[in-house]
């Protein structure tokens, strides 16, 4: 058990955490983050970590897709103690743990929740790493300065990232920003950004790739027709089958550092829910 969290039920697949000593060195730690407050269409993220561990006891061992079994050891801490309001501090907890995590040579897995919990864990990556380049699989660029005068939204987190410092930004699946946003992305010449119709350009961006990686998602660069009960639903989309191509270019990539964001489902066995349990299960499936 690691500080700052509290344990639900856990992911299907995840081993049992006896000693933290002894947990297999370079393994994935699961920790759910409930937190929504800066939400500003459809609120309920916040119950993203419950629906996407239930969701996760309806696949087999082994993944038809990648013709494997998981067989990486991964382990699920439970969900982070968030403060409900604040997401400031709420990140400065989450980047605690994923520093605890870090300790124990343990890689973070984060199921949101909002999309602002991102800034928390990549800075707590970044503690472990000087150089990261950060793949962000969105609807929207999340590039804003501000949204509605806050600095830390679910709409300025990747600005927040970039100023972070890291090497390299890659979008992927974008198709809804403001001008604001566009003029910031092309004034910087380490962010790239690809529409759903340039897939095949991004796998060829992310092959190239030296450093390590953290990898983000948010559930609303699907299709709503795959994910309909996202925060933010963008018509326009790509497909599961799209990740899985991302997922497959990322093989043998040295991945530090992982979340997906933005399920809204507010029941078990939603579709929303199952996809995104699906994709974690799908990346799970690469070690």
């Amino acid at each position: 058990m690691l500080l700052n969290t509290y344990e639900p039920w856990k992911f299907a697949f995840s081993k049992e955490i006896v000693n933290l000593d002894e947990i297999q060195k370079d393994s994935w730690g699961i920790i759910g983050v409930p937190f929504d407050s800066t939400s500003s269409y459809h609120t309920g993220s916040r119950l993203g970590p419950i629906t996407i561990r239930e969701a996760s006891f309806g696949f087999e061992n082994f993944n038809s897709v990648f013709k494997k079994n998981i067989n990486s050891p991964f382990y699920d801490f439970g969900d982070l103690n968030t403060i409900p309001g604040n997401c400031l501090k709420t990140c400065e907890i989450l980047e605690e743990t994923v520093n605890e995590l870090n300790f124990y040579n343990i890689k973070p897995l984060i199921i949101g929740g909002e999309h602002s919990i991102t800034y928390g864990s990549i800075k707590g990556v970044l503690n472990s790493y000087d150089n990261l380049t950060v793949i962000h699989l969105d609807a929207h660029m999340d590039l804003k300065d501000d949204f509605i005068d806050e600095k830390f939204s679910h709409a300025t987190v990747l600005r927040r990232v970039h100023e972070l410092d890291i090497d390299e930004l890659i979008q992927i699946g974008i198709r809804s920003f403001s001008k604001e946003e566009e003029n910031y992305s092309i004034s910087n010449n380490n962010i790239s950004s690809f529409s759903v119709e340039n897939i095949k350009n991004s796998l060829d961006k992310i092959n190239k790739i030296k450093t390590p990686i953290y990898l983000t998602i948010d559930l609303d660069v699907l299709d709503p027709s795959f994910a309909p009960n996202v925060s933010n639903p963008t018509p326009c989309g790509i497909s599961p089958n799209d990740t899985e191509l991302i997922f497959k270019e990322l093989v043998g990539k040295n991945l530090v550092g992982f979340d997906l964001v933005e399920n809204s489902s507010n029941k078990l066995g939603d579709i929303t829910a199952i996809t995104s349990s699906k994709i974690i299960y799908d990346f799970l499936t690469l070690f």
